[in-house]
């Protein structure tokens, strides 16, 4: 946790496997409610997917139900916890996403948006989680939280 006010806390996890990074994913999800934003950074192939997929039984989501919404640009899913706005914007860049109008569908749902880069303006508030390849099946996973400490956000690692 940041010892400086106004500032996110930052933790890092480095994975092994898919379920390694499941587990991640799930922890964080536990944490959220409607109106979360969580942006998802990392190259091609990282397991940004693979994130949002863990992230889904925290959220009352059959994880088996998550695809990559590269056509469908979003993708919701129902859960016992509320809807699941799974966003993907490889294919756009600056006014078209803009265009998409992300602000409106975030406020009744947990908003995760694949590509975050793409976007001009990232939302105040919102979680950062950034993927890297350590090769093979290693990922560092590094969350950038600005949620104040009690907030619902916890330490998982």
């Amino acid at each position: 946790m940041s010892d400086r006010p106004g500032m996110a806390e930052r933790r890092e996890f480095i994975t092994q496997s898919e379920d390694d990074t499941a587990r991640v994913a799930a922890s964080l999800a536990a944490t959220l409610g409607p109106g979360s934003v969580v942006l998802l950074y990392g190259d091609l192939g990282v397991g940004k997917t693979a994130f949002v997929r863990g992230m889904a039984p925290a959220l009352g989501i059959d994880p088996d139900a998550i695809s990559s919404p590269t056509f469908a640009l979003v993708q919701p899913y129902a859960g016992s916890r509320g809807t699941l706005l799974h966003v993907d914007l490889y294919r756009l860049e600056g006014a078209e996403v803009d265009d998409l109008g992300l602000d409106d569908f975030a406020c009744g749902a947990v908003m995760v948006v694949e590509w975050a880069d793409r976007m001009p303006r990232p939302p105040a508030g919102a979680i950062h989680v950034r993927l890297s390849d350590l090769g093979g099946e290693g990922r560092l996973i590094r969350i950038d939280d600005p949620r104040p400490a009690g907030s619902g956000a916890t330490e998982t690692g």
